[in-house]
């Protein structure tokens, strides 16, 4: 009688997309303020996100940001999905504090915005949250959302800044080189969990999703 084969480990992939053009993306840093709602740009873009991901046929859940700008970019991927988006909190905005909402022109001029750049890790911003705090926050969060869906794909939407530590963590890569990671608008990243770690298999990704495996 021939040995039964061992069953393959659970492999979890999770689509990270950033959420759709602003008014003021590039302009300002919006942070967590309310009532920033997508472009016509970004409400197209999100639409083709969509039709992306609609392309996979295995999506077990979209989780959303809470803020409306991710929430608008996930409503016409849970619609291709078939899943209800389902908002969470710990994918939100980093909290800029008493930066957000500034121009980002005038942020460049101060003088801690080369801490920002080079050494992220040691910047807290004033009256909000530490970029090590963001990273802890994010990928606490979809260790989370990962174990709740064991052998699925989920979608998650989120933010350039939250979206970037998350990869570097999976990456390996020290926080203090995130800013070298480029998260566009509605682009996709993808990361596969297995239980021996994650795997990127995208990043920045604008192109089919269906190919994507490991080599």
């Amino acid at each position: 009688m021939a040995a039964a084969r061992p069953t393959p480990p659970a492999v979890t992939t999770i689509l990270l997309v950033r959420h759709g053009q602003t008014p003021t993306t590039g302009k300002v840093l919006p942070g967590r303020a309310v009532g920033l709602h997508l472009s016509d740009a970004g409400r197209q873009q999100a639409e083709r996100a969509a039709g992306r991901i609609g392309e996979l046929s295995n999506v077990e859940a979209v989780y959303t940001s809470p803020l409306e700008r991710a929430r608008e970019t996930a409503a016409p991927i849970g619609k291709v999905a078939g899943h209800r988006p389902a908002t969470e909190r710990g994918l939100i905005e980093c909290d800029f504090g008493e930066w957000t909402g500034a121009s980002l022109r005038r942020l460049m001029r101060k003088k801690e915005w080369a801490t920002v750049q080079r050494a992220p890790s040691t910047f807290r911003f004033p009256g909000g949250e530490s970029f090590t705090e963001m990273q802890h926050r994010m990928v606490t969060t979809l260790d989370r959302l990962r174990a709740a869906h064991p052998g699925g794909t989920i979608v998650c939407v989120s933010h350039a800044d939250p979206i970037k530590a998350a990869l570097a963590h999976a990456l390996g890569t020290h926080l203090d080189l995130f800013q070298r990671i480029v998260i566009n608008t509605c682009a996709v990243s993808v990361v596969m969990w297995s239980p021996y770690g994650p795997t990127v298999l995208a990043t920045n990704s604008t192109g089919p999703l269906t190919e994507l495996r490991p080599a």
